[in-house]
């Protein structure tokens, strides 16, 4: 199961690790400000909140759907920390912990939404997309709030053996993610229900509750962004997080994740995070326009959905071009095949042995 599971992780993140390779040494010959260790810092702090995100949406697209709504949960979480704090006068760890719970809880309304009100994903999410960010509007009459509090910065953004530690941050999220989504049945049931929903079904996974688990697990890692959010600007306002769903999104699908479902992993995500970050801070240091930024991004994000939809056709001709040596290494770790949370290949309907679980 470990040599099964190395492999495919192997295999899986190749495509995403070359496009940031490729896209590093580019820019890299086009400026020589990017390797300035300066730049380098700021690029891992620019990737910490797309990247916390970007876990979320990623357990959300393995289960089939999509969350449209993180950028407004982390405008609304931004002023509510910042109205806990300065206006309420709470501790900032009581502070912290209920944006996080809070956040959660607006994942789990877009969770019971799709799961049990049997709504698209994507309807649900565009709707409390709109719904959220007039939320965060109501708060201290629409107005941003400034200097929230003097130890936001050096909790969360100073520095542990000279490293920022956003980056600590992402590194321990990131890790949990892992372990989650590989060695424990409810991340295997995600896979599961993403791949083939009536074979999870006929295994006993309940499918809604599942689903259920995907959107709240996203609400969490908002929370989580917006603290990094508050605490980098000290401020909370109705107008952060906008575009960070589609960055987040993007970097799960540049990381390989299928937006049918059911085929993708958290360190690929990661990858595909860095990717969208290095790729906008190139842009910027060459001066392009932001107009020009934003058509680069949309682009980037059609192409990596393309790969996904004719992966078929790309296997193919790579199967007529790369030795076959390669392939026979990936054998036994088959891209796209996820498998279910008893072990079994979604190609393998299990035999019911009992009465069927109801969702």
């Amino acid at each position: 199961m470990r040599t099964r599971t190395l492999r495919l992780l192997t295999v899986s993140i190749i495509g995403p690790l070359a496009a940031l390779v490729l896209s590093s040494v580019v820019i890299a010959f086009s400026t020589d400000r990017f390797l300035d260790v300066r730049n380098l810092e700021n690029l891992s702090l620019q990737v910490s909140i797309i990247a916390l995100i970007a876990v979320g949406s990623t357990l959300v697209i393995l289960t089939g759907g999509i969350d449209l709504s993180p950028g407004s949960q982390v405008a609304v979480l931004t002023m509510l920390l910042g109205t806990f704090v300065k206006f309420q006068h709470q501790p900032l760890g009581l502070a912290v912990l209920e944006v996080v719970v809070i956040g959660g809880g607006l994942g789990l309304v877009n969770g019971i939404l799709v799961a049990y009100g049997r709504i698209p994903s994507f309807i649900v999410t565009l709707g409390t997309l709109t719904a959220y960010k007039g939320w965060a509007f109501l708060f201290n009459n629409g107005s941003p709030i400034f200097s929230v509090s003097d130890q936001l910065e050096p909790i969360f953004y100073g520095r542990w053996f000279g490293v920022p530690r956003p980056l600590y941050y992402v590194l321990v999220l990131y890790l949990i993610g892992f372990i989650f989504l590989n060695y424990t049945i409810p991340g295997r049931a995600i896979y599961s229900v993403g791949g083939n929903e009536v074979a999870a079904r006929l295994s006993g996974i309940n499918v809604a509750r599942t689903r259920l688990v995907a959107f709240t697990l996203a609400g969490c890692t908002a929370g989580l962004a917006s603290i990094l959010m508050t605490a980098r600007l000290n401020s909370g306002s109705p107008n952060y997080g906008a575009g960070f769903e589609l960055q987040a999104i993007g970097a799960a699908v540049i990381g390989g994740a299928s937006l049918a479902g059911g085929y993708g992993n958290i360190v690929s995500t990661l990858l595909g995070a860095l990717t969208i970050v290095v790729v906008q801070n190139g842009l910027n240091l060459n001066d392009v326009p932001t107009s020009w930024q934003q058509i680069v991004l949309g682009f980037i994000i059609v192409f990596a959905v393309g790969v996904d939809s004719w992966k078929v056709q790309i296997a193919a001709l790579a199967r007529r071009v790369l030795p076959p040596v390669v392939f026979r290494w990936a054998r036994a770790a088959p891209i796209g095949q996820a498998p279910t949370a008893t072990g079994r290949s979604e190609r393998e309907v299990p035999e019911v042995t009992g009465p069927r679980k109801e969702e």
